[in-house]
């Protein structure tokens, strides 16, 4: 029996092993933390925590101290034992090996010297101090039973040794104690895989919903996993930086965990947002490209012409300056209806010219050669959206924002609606929706701001346009940075730290990725260039 004294400290290291287990969240860190204190609990030279999966018990830890041995956990030297097995082929219990036999009739299993002990298979133990000179005597070996009752695995601890560091044997006060850590130790790791579960099916409804974004439009699904993982990038490289005004920010694990679910969730509301708006790939299409219809008016007026010259109507030089004018003003229409970065005043006015020119439609009746709607259409400036389209797109962060804020967030993703919700606002608060200036956004909005923009201009399926090369993106956002459109101090970290570079090595194409003059990005992000 232990001494008074004894016995008193090892009840207070069961207490504050209980408090050190209900803290750690990371299930191979939390098992490795349950054996060493299992074997400092009882003074043991070794010990072995399995857990069983697929009617088998595996090595999850592996610990002989006196041999330097320490496989599994958070070493980075995996166990690769094979399991124990917890039936033999026929189907009846195990119960040849002790640890198997201990889950089988739910018990624990006190053994004084292996090598005496009978009803179980020691030969491998055996072999094992053959090869390395270790002499394995006794073992205790507890079942982990949850709070429910419900056995996930086994604490196996080896070699008891006295005061005096001599091998001996588990006392009962000693298998008490073992017996209560591994209760504990069962409840804490039930309780982390629990969380684990839950975390793994939230976001397996997170990625439902981008699932039925990419859907909906394959242009927007690549977007809803390339920016969370730029976000990170962004954030990381924030993170380590020593300089500069972000020199304080940190971010620990749970930080990092809530910034990844934020821009996973960053663009949910385009769940709500019409796909012939969202796969808008030309400014006349809706169902279909209706560059089509206005082709047809061409071929229309091209036979008008030449029924005029058969008829007498015209010369042959003034049908073929006709035809000739037709071509053109048909091939520029197809032109300025793939949309682009920037439509000149220029291109725009020839189309109002060519739209408001008379015709006779199939009905025969006089009217404009286009609609005061293909008119607005086709004169959009940049990409392929008319100032309408461009709103019902822009609503999609007002439902994002809505259908974040409705949920009941538990405390450590608290803010994942304001992280995801800023990534449209600008430094100097003309952004949208809510016109919020840098002093009113978290720094981890403002750097998804960032990555959602750099995205866009890089991304390689958008239906209007080619992804930009690297050069050109970043000199953008240069100029972006100046007009206080993002937050220059995070760009400098995005230059500095290469994120752009980590970034194009993963998800750009090799033309995309050209020279860049950092110094002179810098410059004109600064105002001085």
């Amino acid at each position: 029996m232990l001494s008074h004294d004894i016995l008193h400290e090892r009840l207070e290291q069961l207490n504050a092993i209980g408090i050190s287990l209900s803290c750690e969240n990371h299930i191979d860190k939390l098992m490795e933390t349950i054996l060493i204190a299992a074997k400092h609990l009882v003074n043991a030279d070794a010990g072995t925590l399995y857990l069983i999966k697929g009617g088998a018990l595996h090595f999850e830890i592996v610990i002989t101290e006196s041999l330097g041995i320490a496989l599994g956990g958070t070493t980075g030297h995996p166990t690769n034992l094979p399991p124990v097995m917890l039936r033999h082929t026929d189907g009846t219990p195990n119960l040849n090996n002790v640890v198997a036999c201990s889950v089988n009739k739910d018990t624990t299993i006190n053994i004084k010297d292996a090598y005496t002990a009978e009803g179980y298979d020691f030969s491998g133990t055996k072999r094992f101090d053959s090869s390395v000179g270790y002499r394995s005597k006794s073992f205790l070996t507890v079942p982990m039973k949850n709070h429910e009752r419900e056995i996930i695995g086994v604490l196996q601890l080896i070699n008891a040794r006295d005061e005096q560091g001599q091998l001996s044997h588990f006392d009962a006060d000693s298998q008490s104690m073992a017996e209560s850590l591994a209760s504990q130790a069962a409840i804490a790791l039930t309780n982390r895989r629990l969380i684990h579960q839950l975390e793994e099916l939230f976001e397996s409804f997170i990625n439902l919903i981008n699932l039925a974004i990419d859907d909906k439009s394959p242009y927007t699904g690549g977007h809803c996993q390339r920016v969370p993982a730029l976000t990170v990038m962004l954030a990381e490289a924030v993170n380590y930086a020593t300089y500069g005004p972000m020199a304080d920010f940190t971010m620990d694990n749970q930080g990092r965990y809530e910034l990844k679910i934020a821009g996973l969730l960053h663009d949910c509301g385009k769940i709500t947002t019409p796909v012939h708006v969202v796969d808008k790939a030309t400014k006349l299409q809706t169902i279909f490209d209706r560059i089509q219809l206005v082709d047809t008016r061409f071929e229309v007026l091209a036979r008008d012409a030449e029924i005029d010259f058969l008829r007498g109507k015209c010369t042959e030089e003034e049908w073929k300056q006709r035809v000739a004018q037709i071509e053109a003003d048909k091939a520029f229409l197809q032109h300025a209806n793939t949309g682009g970065e920037f439509m000149p005043d220029t291109a725009c006015e020839r189309v109002r010219t060519i739209g408001q020119q008379q015709w006779i439609n199939p009905e025969g009746i006089l009217s404009p050669f286009l609609s005061a709607e293909e008119i607005e259409n086709l004169s959009i400036a940049r990409g392929t959206l008319t100032a309408a389209e461009r709103q019902i797109i822009n609503h999609h962060i007002e439902v994002t924002i809505e259908m974040l804020e409705s949920l009941p967030w538990p405390k450590h993703l608290k803010n994942v609606a304001e992280f995801a919700g800023g990534h449209h606002e600008r430094m100097d608060g003309k952004g949208y929706p809510r016109g919020l200036t840098k002093n009113q956004m978290s720094v981890q909005a403002r750097i998804m701001g960032i990555a959602d923009v750099f995205e866009a201009l890089t991304a390689r399926d958008r239906p209007y346009k080619d992804g930009m090369k690297i050069s050109q993106s970043l000199t953008i956002l240069a100029r972006m940075a100046k007009d206080q459109h993002i937050d220059g101090d995070l760009f400098e970290i995005f230059v500095k730290e290469k994120v752009w570079k980590n970034y194009a090595e993963l998800f750009l194409g090799p033309s995309q990725i050209d020279e860049v003059d950092e110094e002179k990005l810098l410059r004109i992000s600064r105002g001085q260039d």
